[in-house]
């Protein structure tokens, strides 16, 4: 699935400046990002959305790499396509691995609008018709005037979608239509009845000529920034049949191994498992239910039974399908799946996901170098947020997880404030490694890391005095309270 003990970054939050200049950031930052341990980069939407502004979800021209004269910019908000083809080359000459996110769900901001017949439906029941058809004017032809015919000569109506939520002839109208004689995608969420529609116009990916130009901007893409993978947004949107297709082609016509990974954001890990029997373990799947877990341990004020940490989650039922985070730009301060996990545990979280052996783990930008913004919440108010920089610690675990997190690995999840486990490293890696943390009180754990009368010190540097272990290779590895130390020998 990834590199031995590989990590991955997202390098972006929702909240970056609108100043075209990340490109140019991930150019320079490559090479310190692989020596502190890093080996993959998932970045944002690269291509056109439908203001210079946003953060790229409401994709208008997958084509538009920030080449173009399109929805009244050239660049998007990352930067232009050149700034991209150098911040690629840059990461792959430091050896880093690429994730390009990817929406397949929805196009929005179209070029002309047509007349279509629709049938209105429920939002909060997509299978409840709430009237008979009638004509709507819809934003679905899309011409891409900036562009013509480059790259792609295919130019989209309203054939190619299923439904949309607006209806110019009623402004302001947020009504979900879905066009008559089309149906709603089967092979999604069953929530809200049927969660095919999420936003904007809603690709109909049983189009042929839909999934003909999705494949076919798989291989340019692929080809055009030398990705290594993709991360798939609203994956429980879109016909789940569609994807193991999409990705053997991409692989057969590129001669790539891409590696993908989908969000699918739901806590119930029943979902995942059967989302990858759907898509025939063609993509891995960000461990929600992990982060949910994390989200409630932190607001359990020192209560939250730390045995149970892993109960439920894919990092602990399907690991090699896992890829575990602790935050992501869905759930930072003030946006749409807000469940922020507090800093005093986010060391806690992170050294769960980097320095076990299960799941491919994902550092935020936003918990690794910091964010300060403004944003306005569910009430409507203006916030400033202040997310701080947790990268002091980071760089030590992910120096952990290179030298240390290897070979046979001891639990001690027997303590429902203070857990710890032990990796006793491998024919490579000959040294071990001891991890202790606490919700509650400071503790200590007598745990085996099969070194006899051999010295651990705390790479945390939380406790000053070293460990000695006994003859057997046990010892006494200790934490403060409401924190995790790391005890590596020497």
């Amino acid at each position: 699935m990834a590199d031995t003990n590989g990590v991955m970054i997202q390098y972006f939050h929702w909240y970056i400046p609108n100043d075209g200049n990340l490109w140019n950031e991930l150019r320079d930052r490559a090479p310190e990002l692989a020596k502190a341990g890093f080996t993959a980069v998932w970045i944002p939407p690269a291509y056109k959305a439908t203001r210079v502004s946003d953060v790229g979800y409401d994709t208008y021209d997958l084509f538009d790499l920030g080449e173009f004269n399109q929805r009244d910019t050239v660049r998007t908000k990352y930067g232009t396509k050149d700034q991209l083809i150098a911040a690629m080359q840059a990461t792959h000459q430091a050896g880093l691995s690429v994730y390009l996110d990817t929406i397949f769900n929805h196009k929005n901001g179209g070029d002309e609008m047509e007349d279509v017949e629709a049938i209105p439906v429920a939002a909060d029941d997509r299978n409840r018709v709430l009237g008979s058809p009638e004509t709507i004017k819809v934003w679905t032809r899309f011409t891409f005037p900036g562009r013509g015919d480059k790259y792609s000569s295919m130019k989209w109506n309203w054939q190619h979608f299923d439904s949309v939520n607006h209806n110019m002839n009623k402004p302001n109208d947020s009504t979900i239509y879905r066009f008559k004689g089309k149906n709603f995608e089967s092979a999604v969420s069953r929530e809200l009845g049927n969660f095919d529609f999420l936003m904007g116009c809603d690709l109909d990916v049983n189009h042929p000529e839909v999934q003909a130009e999705l494949k076919y901007w798989g291989e340019w893409v692929v080809e055009t920034l030398g990705l290594d993978g993709f991360r798939m947004d609203a994956i429980k949107h879109v016909e789940s049949n569609f994807f193991p297709e999409w990705i053997r082609h991409v692989n057969r016509h590129t001669g790539r191994d891409l590696f993908i990974v989908g969000e699918n954001w739901t806590a119930n890990v029943e979902a995942l498992h059967q989302y990858i029997v759907d898509t025939e373990g063609t993509m891995a799947l960000f461990d929600a239910p992990l982060h949910y877990n994390f989200y409630a341990a932190c607001r359990a004020g020192g209560h939250y039974d730390m045995r149970q940490i892993l109960d439920g989650t894919l990092m602990q039922q399907n690991p090699a399908m896992a890829v575990t985070i602790v935050e992501n730009h869905d759930t930072q301060p003030l946006q749409t799946t807000e469940s922020v996990v507090e800093a005093w545990f986010k060391p806690l979280a992170y050294a769960l996901i980097l320095l076990r052996r299960e799941g491919y783990p994902c550092v935020f930008y936003a918990d690794y170098y910091g964010a300060e913004y403004m944003g306005k919440g569910r009430d409507g108010r203006t916030y400033e947020i202040t997310m701080p920089s947790h990268r002091w610690l980071i760089d030590k675990f992910l120096h952990a997880r290179q030298n240390y997190a290897y070979g046979d690995q001891y639990d001690y999840f027997d303590h429902p404030d203070a857990i710890g486990w032990t990796r006793l490293g491998d024919a490579q890696h000959r040294k071990a490694m001891a991890v202790v943390m606490s919700d509650g009180p400071g503790g200590t754990k007598w745990m085996e890391v099969g070194r006899p009368h051999a010295t651990f010190v705390d790479l945390t540097e939380h406790i000053k005095e070293p460990v000695q272990t006994n003859e057997h290779g046990w010892g006494a590895f200790s934490c403060p309270g409401g924190s995790v130390s790391v005890w590596i020998e020497q």
